[in-house]
């Protein structure tokens, strides 16, 4: 993949209880990244799902930065990055800013820790290059998106370009769909991920043409040259990957290790966060073997 350099915007360190605001400049768009502080320290970077933001892992980024410097992107065309002016939005595109970014900052030896489409841009970037990478977690993707999903993600966009009227109404739409999440999460992601149009109404602050690269997709030719460790997380209720692909990781790469939350859906740091962050504390306190 093709990598560009990046030049990184320098601030003040963060205070404890507060991330801060950094912006590095990638393959032409300036990304936006939340820096939990940690200076010295191993690092975790943290890669959002399609259409959420840095700031969805507000909730669990706090419980890590005493052991790495943590680090929250923003990808491309979401939160506070860019919207790319050819609308390419494929996992790839999103890898390669992140390639530009490591390969500016030199980071060696990073976790890297992923759900939903951001799951997927860790496993490509930890399968091209293993030698950086010291372990990888995806929760709740494989490397396929089937045609079903990539089409219910393109109706769900298309039918919410008209907004809401508050933030209140768009929260009470995400609790009937995301019953199994804390509202104080749902209230997070909308107060990042949302702004108001010319005529007051609530609209996502995103790029409505990430919709054009949620594709059918196959990695596995990156996946399956990830050497590090891997933990996947699976959410119990959830159909994003299926057994078989769970078998077939297994069989694929020698270090993984595949856990399944019972009730969890998609997203289940964001509905079950101390399970998650109990399963992901003993995955980077085992030795690597």
């Amino acid at each position: 993949m093709a990598i560009a350099s990046v030049c990184a915007i320098s601030a003040q360190e963060p205070t404890r209880s507060a991330p801060l605001d950094k912006y590095v400049n990638a393959n032409g768009l300036k990304l936006h990244y939340l820096d939990w502080g940690g200076e010295g320290k191993p690092l975790l970077i943290l890669i959002h799902g399609i259409d959420r933001h840095a700031h969805t892992f507000d909730h669990v980024a706090p419980h890590f930065r005493d052991r790495y410097r943590v680090l929250a992107l923003d990808l491309r065309g979401h939160g506070e990055s860019e919207w790319d002016p050819d609308g390419r939005y494929l996992v790839e595109d999103y890898v390669r800013d992140f390639e530009a970014m490591a390969d500016s900052q030199q980071w060696r030896g990073i976790t890297v820790w992923g759900n939903s489409t951001g799951g997927r841009v860790a496993q490509v970037y930890a399968g091209l290059h293993p030698d950086r990478v010291a372990r990888v977690i995806s929760e709740d993707v494989g490397p396929e998106r089937p045609r079903q999903i990539a089409d219910n993600y393109g109706r769900r966009a298309a039918a919410e370009q008209e907004g809401w009227p508050s933030e209140d109404a768009l929260v009470a739409q995400l609790k009937r769909s995301n019953p199994r999440t804390p509202e104080e999460n749902l209230r997070t992601y909308v107060r990042y991920g949302t702004l108001r149009d010319a005529g007051g109404r609530v609209i996502w602050k995103r790029d409505p043409r990430i919709a054009d690269g949620f594709v059918p997709t196959d990695l596995w030719r990156f996946v399956s040259r990830i050497t590090s460790p891997a933990l996947y997380i699976i959410g119990g209720a959830s159909t994003i990957v299926p057994p078989e692909t769970q078998e077939r990781l297994r069989k694929t790469l020698p270090r993984v290790r595949i856990v399944t939350i019972p009730g969890a859906g998609h997203y289940p740091s964001e509905e079950r966060p101390a399970e998650t962050l109990a399963l992901i504390d003993e995955f980077l306190s085992t030795p690597q073997r």
